[in-house]
């Protein structure tokens, strides 16, 4: 029915409601219509329009039930006691919430770089922030493209950071072709200041290598986006740029009144366009969509000096000739002329800010030196990796606020894209592996990262910490990877966004932890840091607790002592080894065909690392809980066994480790022709099993067989210990001049696709946070007695010197920190700038190892 005819049916039942008597516009139909005396009433008109009352009600109820199952679905609707599990908080007091993460170290922390997928942006550790970021017009096969999200595909010779010290001051170095762009950040603090102080951006740009005669020009675009929709002002002089300019201002409940400008000694034109949007992540594309209607209508690429009503978004062109240089303060809680807005403008721009990033600089020289100690150790190029390295972790934080996909099944369709609940809106303080390729959260890459990252700022690690453990749902379970926000999933293909509750992944966050108890025990800790560490963990405590028992019930398997890694699909046709994606180690061989018999040893090693770990707290903490306190105790004693970790997992014939499950060797993958759903023939790559599987030891060594090493379990005089080092530095297995191999070069599925489309990836490759581990542990083994501890020292002394110095290479002949290094040649493979786990790299050159 059109709104016309609804309107007009609503006037007749006013009408007739008023002349009750009158046919003519009767809201009744005439079967029940009173006449002159007496009623006109006929039994089976009566019955049909009952028909309709009833068919009409039950529709009401049919869209209402399906209104409710849709809010119910995405988790809008629920009774807090009818509520699912799997999206229910865990129900103790957030870690976050502890004063210590409060005051000033809250709002010390409120501005940065906390975009890590963009080239450059600013923003508040807030859901809905004032955001700010950077693009240019860079040139890709003499076309001009757009740069803002960090891409591989845009070819930088190199970019990342150089110094960043993760909480006031930065400075990046971004190079495309024969362009320089070098983007430094420092924050102000001080009285009559908005929440979390003032701060301001230096942008320079200059020519690489090139005559300064030759000048060229460049266009850069400075946006400030308000993601709570607030209006911003755009300043009166923004066209006529003169050496200084209020470019936008604007009001906000936690910093007050803002203001933006823009300074700089060089001729500059600017232009500039505002945009009315609830989203950001599109934004480059609005900036291209505006030059490209300019450039037909005018021939200028220049933006349209337009801007929308209530405009929230603004962004600025600013063009010129190289080499030129930019600085943008920003000025918060300004209160009439008593703010000295001028005053604090002039100390954040020209000389006054160059000797503020000069100090900070400086500082982070003195800190790295303190942290770390390298400088007697290593030559300039190393030590410059070294600091990359450090200053990447810590630039690649984010902050993040969305809402998790959790499957949970409810369709019998397969493919069904409603399979899901939504987690609780929850924020993320995390860093991420990769800016370009995995600029998110992710569980099992965190631990290794924040045993680099305690060692530089301890505040920053229980920070991080205590943001993963308050994602902890009623059942113990934290999803492993982190997709949240808009900006967030526009990076991340749809198939690969929902998390599944029955999945777990390495429980890494007890690395970290289980060093930080080892600190205080060693007394590395001043302390106020010491206090502060018991502090967090008696908070934490509970949730590790139930981490732990959810490891502890839902992984377990058949045998006492035994776990294995669920997710893997057993029905899959199309998959030479089925991935297990859930233990971090994706396609790493496993049984051929998945089972509840699998043993997997890795994870046992992970869950006598959680078990020794929380048996440790509950020492340090002084609990009066005897009962968790001998159960832990009494799982650690059962991990730790020697002779029943070697009944269950170790092969005396290859003196290595193995999995356990249903397995055989005799698996390919074939051509075959399949017809596909659109009736069409087509050839793919399919598996075929051409022996039957036997309940039965894996035999594929690998980083997995070394997790009994790598947690120690094999006692110092013992012959395995031989074994596993003679397997290590076996040129034939897994040695090479770069770095330990993940995969025996004489296993059948070494460097062998997965599928069609998947190529080895944990079957070769080198990866670092697994030669950490190896390379830590050969330290151990080197310095406690023992027959072997001459050959661990002398294999731990060739393995460090050859990790370090591929790294160094590679990174000098590339310009990054590469995910993975190539078993054969020592060269970056993967994603670039990957300064996750593999920036334990700076570790190494440290000798700065966990006591796992």
């Amino acid at each position: 029915m059109t709104g016309a005819s609804r309107r007009s049916a609503r006037g007749r039942i006013k009408s007739s409601s008023l002349s009750p008597g009158s046919d003519e516009g009767s809201a009744y139909p005439p079967s029940i219509r009173r006449g002159k005396g007496k009623e006109l009433v006929s039994i089976g008109a009566f019955k049909t329009n009952l028909k309709i009352l009833v068919g009409l009600i039950i529709l009401g109820i049919i869209v209402i039930y399906f209104v409710i199952n849709r809010l119910v679905r995405h988790g809008l609707l629920f009774d807090e006691s009818q509520k699912p599990r799997v999206i229910t908080p865990f129900p103790a007091p957030k870690v976050m919430d502890l004063s210590m993460f409060q005051g000033e170290h809250k709002e010390s922390l409120y501005w940065g770089t906390y975009r890590p997928h963009v080239y450059f942006g600013f923003r508040a550790r807030t859901p809905l922030s004032l955001v700010a970021g950077l693009m240019w017009l860079g040139v890709k096969d003499e076309m001009y493209v757009m740069r803002h999200f960090c891409e591989n595909s845009d070819d930088l010779s190199t970019f990342g950071w150089r110094e960043h010290n993760g909480r006031d001051y930065g400075r990046q170095e971004l190079v495309e072709n024969d362009m320089v762009i070098e983007t430094s950040f420092v924050k102000s603090k001080g009285d009559g200041l908005g929440y979390g102080g003032d701060w301001a951006v230096r942008i320079d740009v200059k020519n690489k290598g090139l005559n300064d005669d030759v000048k060229r020009s460049a266009h850069l675009f400075f946006y400030l986006a308000d993601e709570g929709g607030n209006v911003l002002n755009l300043g009166q002089d923004g066209l006529d740029f003169q050496g200084s300019s209020l470019l936008v201002s604007g009001s906000r409940e936690d910093v007050g009144d803002w203001q933006i400008h823009l300074k700089s000694q060089n001729q500059l034109e600017t232009h500039y366009s505002g945009f009315k949007t609830p989203h950001i992540y599109n934004l480059s594309d609005l900036v291209q969509q505006n030059l490209a209607l300019q450039a037909r209508k005018f021939g200028r690429l220049q933006l349209s000096d337009t801007s929308e009503d209530s405009s929230n978004i603004y962004i600025f062109q600013i063009s010129g000739r190289l080499p030129f240089t930019i600085d943008i303060p920003f000025i918060s809680g300004i209160k009439g002329e008593s703010s000295n807005v001028e005053k604090r403008l002039t100390s954040l721009t020209g000389l006054p800010l160059s000797d503020l990033l000069k100090k900070k600089h400086q500082e982070f020289d003195a800190k790295f030196n303190e942290c770390f100690k390298l400088s007697e150790k290593h030559d300039s190029e190393t030590l410059g990796v070294g600091r990359t390295a450090i200053a990447n972790m810590l630039g690649g934080i984010g902050y993040f606020y969305g809402q998790s996909k959790i499957y949970v099944p409810k369709s019998t369709q397969p493919g069904s894209r409603d399979n899901f609940l939504l987690y609780w809106p929850a924020e993320l303080y995390t860093a991420v592996p990769s800016r370009p390729f995995f600029p998110r959260g992710f569980l099992w890459d965190e631990g290794f990262h924040q045993l680099l990252i305690w060692r530089w700022d301890i505040r920053i690690t229980l920070d991080i910490v205590g943001h993963w453990l308050d994602l902890l749902n009623i059942d113990g379970w934290i999803p492993r990877e982190q997709i949240l926000g808009a900006e967030a999933l526009s990076k991340v293909p749809e198939e690969f966004v929902v998390q599944y509750p029955s999945n777990g992944n390495p429980p890494t966050l007890f690395l970290v932890i289980r060093d930080l108890i080892d600190a205080i025990r060693m007394e590395k800790f001043v302390a106020s840091e010491k206090d502060e560490v018991l502090s967090f963990l008696e908070r934490a405590s509970v949730r590790l607790d139930a981490w732990f028992q959810w490891f502890n019930t839902s992984q377990k398997g058949k045998e006492i002592g035994s776990y294995f890694w669920h997710g893997r699909d057993n029905t899959t046709t199309q998959e030479l080894n089925p991935k297990t994606l859930s233990s971090g180690l994706d396609d790493y061989p496993r049984a051929s065909h998945p089972s509840e018999d699998e043993r997997h040893v890795d994870l046992r090693c992970w869950m006598y690392l959680a078990a020794d770990c929380m048996h440790s707290i509950t020492e340090l903490l002084g609990k009066e809980d005897k009962l968790s306190k001998e159960n832990y105790n009494s799982t650690v004693k059962l991990l730790s066994n020697f002779n029943l970790l070697n009944q269950m997992h170790y092969d005396s014939d290859y003196g290595a480790y193995f999995d356990f499950g249903n397995h055989t060797e005799k698996v390919k993958l074939i051509w075959k022709e399949v017809i596909q759903e659109n009736g069409q023939l087509s050839r793919q790559l399919v598996r075929k099993t051409f022996g039957k599987p036997k309940l039965k030891l894996v035999p594929h060594l690998g980083y997995v067989s070394f997790f009994p090493f790598m947690s120690r379990i094999i006692p110092p005089d013992s012959p395995i210990l031989e074994k596993q080092l003679d397997l290590i530095s076996n040129r034939s297995i897994l040695w090479s001049d770069y770095g330990l191999v993940s995969l025996a070069k004489t296993s059948s599925m070494y460097m062998k696709r997965n599928t069609e489309h998947d190529a080895p990836y944990w079957r070769g490759p080198i990866w670092m946070n697994m030669n950490y581990m190896i390379l830590s542990s050969l330290y151990h083994y080197s310095i406690v007695d023992g027959p072997y501890r001459e050959k661990s020292k002398a294999i731990y002394t060739e393995l460090r010197s050859n990790l370090i110095r591929n790294v160094v290479r590679n990174y000098y002949e590339t310009g990054y920190i590469w995910e993975q290094y190539d078993q054969v040649k020592g060269t970056g493979k993967g994603t670039r700038l990957f300064t996750g786990w593999s920036a334990l790299t700076l570790l190494i050159m440290s000798e700065d190892y966990p006591i796992f």
